[in-house]
C-alpha cells in the first residue's frame, strides 16, 4: 500500500503533525531520532510513503543507501565504528530500518537536539 495511513505515527511524523528531532530527508526518506533510544543518535529510517514492510518499499536499493548514510554519518558523529541496524515492524506498522551506534558509546542517548545535530554535520 502507498497511501498515508491517518492512524499511522510514522505518517503523521512526515506530514508534521508530530514533532521529531530530525536527521535527514530526501524526496522518499525521512530520518529521525527514536524517541526510546538504545544509544545516543539512534535513528528510524522511514519511507515518506506507508509501506507496511521494509521490503514492499520500492525504492529498495535508494531505502539501503539512505540507512548506510545515516551510519557512515553516526561512525564519525560518535567516533564509533560498529553501527547496528535492525528491521523490525511490530511495534509501528509502517515500513522502518533502525541505524544505532552500539550501545556502549558515552554519551547521553536523550540528548535529542544535540544528538541530531551531531549526525546532521557528518552527512555527506
Amino acid at each position: 500500500m502507498t497511501t498515508k495511513d491517518q492512524n499511522c505515527i510514522f505518517c503523521k511524523i512526515i506530514n508534521k503533525e508530530v514533532p521529531v528531532n530530525h536527521v535527514y530527508e530526501d524526496t522518499n526518506f525521512f530520518a529521525f531520532l527514536d524517541i526510546n533510544p538504545v544509544s545516543p543518535g539512534h535513528t528510524l529510517v522511514i519511507p515518506k510513503e506507508h509501506h507496511r514492510w521494509v521490503w514492499d518499499v520500492p525504492q529498495l536499493k535508494d531505502y539501503f543507501d539512505v540507512a548506510g548514510k545515516i551510519a557512515k554519518a553516526q561512525q564519525n558523529a560518535f567516533q564509533e565504528e560498529e553501527i547496528w541496524s535492525t528491521i523490525r515492524g511490530e511495534e509501528v506498522p509502517h515500513a522502518h530500518i533502525s541505524v544505532m551506534p552500539q550501545s556502549k558509546i558515552k554519551g547521553d542517548k536523550k540528548d535529542f537536539a544535540g544528538n541530531a545535530e551531531k549526525i546532521r554535520a557528518h552527512l555527506k
